[in-house]
């Protein structure tokens, strides 16, 4: 069943088109996120969504029913906050058992729901604190039992995770993950992290100037970008300029900056000629020191010259910095460890990367 479906949803504001001709469906039991940078709509979409806003056009259904104009009570939906929304003069069991008391249910049923789902997000010992008294973390949990204890249909998140640290964060990335696994309800994220977006998320749509861009899984936006945007958007791309020169099948032969190389990974029907973008993931750029002799196999690219401007140390990776005929930027990226390349400004190295993990996309 189709938990929400967005057809022809679009919100102005004055001049401004906000969301623009949006359809969406979102299915029963799925962990949606919208990302995209500021003001591509995504806050705006999701406010469509709760209720909070009303759409200039369009139908907005839940488990088929048309809610376009109906308020956000009528929605049976749940909301977590960037904030939290916590009542600070409650304790923890109140401000979960406050919906609850609401629905008017019995004393008994309250005090089972709330513990149950303390359990769940593994707070049972903190009951009788107040939101003061929390971690970040703690509060973001207390904010989400809160939300699942009156069993919503759908849970809307906005921003919940950016005013945590990143240790913090990527914690509390796995732990929603893990409540969206156990209960099966339908989960509906906005975020402009891509990370997040990456790590959480069954489906991603990538919002841009209130259009979608494009949606599908994180794998595959990630590593089958349909648009420039896409690949520039999510993750680090290297966007090589090029013109394709010869196409031979599934085999595609393109000239610029890097040289001649052959790419497999090819997003539209091009033709001798066409001008197209090259997309290589930093990960899939192998270096070389100058004066390794290797020789190059069938199946790869040639090396091509470069020199490196920079080389940081960014956790458990390393990226180096580089420039091909004078001055093409390319990022290559290796595992960190004491075996690793060690490079500094003005060395002068070798790139390629295998036709398999270069993707093409029309200008």
């Amino acid at each position: 069943m189709h938990m929400v479906e967005l057809k022809g949803v679009s919100k102005a504001f004055g001049d401004v088109d906000a969301v623009s001709n949006v359809d969406l469906t979102i299915r029963e039991g799925e962990f949606v996120t919208l990302l995209g940078p500021s003001g591509s709509g995504k806050t705006t979409l999701l406010n469509l969504i709760a209720g909070m806003a009303t759409p200039s056009a369009g139908r907005i259904e839940i488990r088929g029913r048309d809610v376009t104009h109906s308020s956000a009570s009528e929605r049976d939906l749940g909301m977590v906050f960037q904030n939290y929304a916590l009542m600070p003069h409650m304790s923890v069991f109140e401000n979960i058992a406050f919906p609850l008391r609401v629905r008017r249910l019995s004393r008994q049923e309250i005090e089972r729901k709330v513990n149950d789902v303390l359990d769940l997000v593994q707070l049972p010992q903190i009951k009788d604190r107040k939101p003061r008294e929390l971690s970040g973390g703690q509060q973001q949990r207390v904010a989400l039992a809160r939300c699942i204890v009156y069993n919503p249909a759908l849970i809307l998140l906005d921003e919940p995770l950016g005013a945590l640290d990143k240790k913090l964060r990527e914690y509390m990335q796995l732990e929603i993950r893990r409540v969206h696994a156990e209960l099966g309800i339908t989960m509906l994220n906005v975020t402009h992290d891509q990370d997040e977006a990456l790590t959480m998320s069954d489906r991603i749509v990538l919002m841009n100037q209130g259009r979608i861009e494009q949606q599908d899984t994180p794998e595959q936006l990630y590593f089958r970008p349909k648009s420039v945007f896409a690949a520039d958007f999510i993750g680090t791309a290297n966007l090589v300029e090029c013109e394709v020169s010869a196409v031979n099948g599934d085999r595609v032969r393109v000239t610029g900056a890097a040289g001649a190389f052959e790419v497999t990974e090819v997003e539209a029907d091009v033709a001798v000629g066409d001008r197209v973008t090259s997309v290589i993931r930093p990960e899939n750029v192998e270096v070389r020191a100058a004066g390794d002799d290797r020789e190059s196999t069938g199946s790869d690219n040639p090396w091509i010259e470069a020199v490196v401007k920079d080389s940081l140390i960014v956790g458990g990776v390393v990226r180096h910095y580089l420039t091909i005929a004078g001055d093409v930027p390319v990022v290559a990226q290796q595992a960190n460890s004491r075996s690793r390349l060690l490079l500094s400004h003005g060395d002068r190295v070798s790139l390629r990367w295998a036709q398999n993990d270069c993707r093409i996309i029309a200008c």
